[in-house]
């Protein structure tokens, strides 16, 4: 198990490398000079030059990768090009509003999704079933601003039982902060909880055919005990859809932060595009790869306690 966890920390680590490096030359490469964005079609030459001169723009592009790598490697991502304020201060302020969304979005998605996932496995041909693949056609049909919107007409604005926009810090209230994060995971989570339902039936049907589940049936054992059998052979592809969720889910965020207007990594990442603002874009980049490995980190250690073979790999 050591030998295992060490592979996947050096390969987590061989990715954030990789994508990051590649990420700073194909973010200069598409945007280009922003000083024209920066200073507004107006700017004189002489000005574009002296904001480039200020901003390292003028130095050879492996000299400015070395500098941001190398600070990047202590956490100082620079500064932003739009508000000069340090990219890392900018980041770790909305964070936490992004993981709290997402996050809850994915116990959510992990908590419905399961439950349904086992009731229609047990029962494939039962009304939850049924509804099951009716939602899912449903739900990827959406929009996911489409959703949002509905759901604060109907539970914000009409119900008046959440708020319709904003955040409140769990630091400052602890159930403002649930109200303020509820509407939004939930508008992430409907497809998630499809997906993961859907896999975990699957996965159901497939292993309940088996022949060792069978044999099991043959001894003698409790259905109680065949079915957690059957769960635990199952879970693997579930928990991977789960893991790949998350992962999209802050992507997601994006459309829903801007919905109900939550000041996280979403809306920053959208405000930097507008601008070219390299710098913030790069740092939002290393923190995503950064979650992506870690997430992925640990489905490989819960895939190898769940199934010893996977170690092997």
């Amino acid at each position: 198990m050591i030998k295992f966890t060490l592979r996947r920390l050096l390969s987590g680590a061989v990715l954030l490398v990789v994508v990051t490096s590649a990420s700073f030359f194909l973010a200069h490469l598409a945007i280009g000079d922003p000083t024209a964005a920066l200073l507004g079609d107006s700017a004189t030459p002489v000005q574009r030059a002296a904001l480039r001169h200020q901003l390292g723009l003028d130095r050879p592009l492996l000299v400015q990768f070395w500098d941001w790598f190398s600070h990047a490697l202590h956490g100082d991502f620079g500064t932003s090009w739009r508000n000069f304020q340090p990219v890392s201060d900018q980041i770790s302020i909305r964070v936490p509003v992004t993981l709290s969304v997402v996050i809850a979005a994915t116990v959510l998605a992990a908590l419905i999704g399961l439950a349904v996932g086992i009731a229609t496995g047990l029962r494939p041909r039962g009304v939850l079933a049924r509804v099951l693949k009716v939602a899912s056609v449903v739900l990827f049909a959406l929009p996911g601003f489409w959703v949002s919107l509905i759901l604060v007409l109907t539970f914000a604005i009409k119900l008046r039982w959440f708020p319709a926009v904003g955040y409140v810090p769990l630091a400052h209230s602890g159930t403002e902060w649930l109200r303020s994060i509820t509407l939004p995971s939930i508008a992430l989570a409907l497809g998630a909880i499809v997906m993961i339902a859907e896999q975990l039936r699957n996965g159901f049907l497939e292993v309940t055919h088996q022949d060792f589940i069978r044999t099991l049936r043959a001894r003698g054992l409790s259905s109680r005990r065949v079915t957690l059998h059957v769960l635990r052979n199952a879970s693997p592809a579930a928990l991977t859809v789960l893991a790949v969720m998350f992962v999209g889910l802050l992507g997601g965020a994006i459309v829903v932060e801007i919905v109900f207007n939550l000041p996280g990594i979403g809306s920053l990442t959208q405000s930097a595009s507008q601008i070219g603002d390299i710098p913030v874009l790069l740092g939002l980049t290393v923190v995503t790869v950064v979650f992506v490995v870690v997430v992925n980190f640990l489905l490989d250690l819960v895939l190898g306690w769940v199934n010893p073979k996977v170690r092997e790999k």
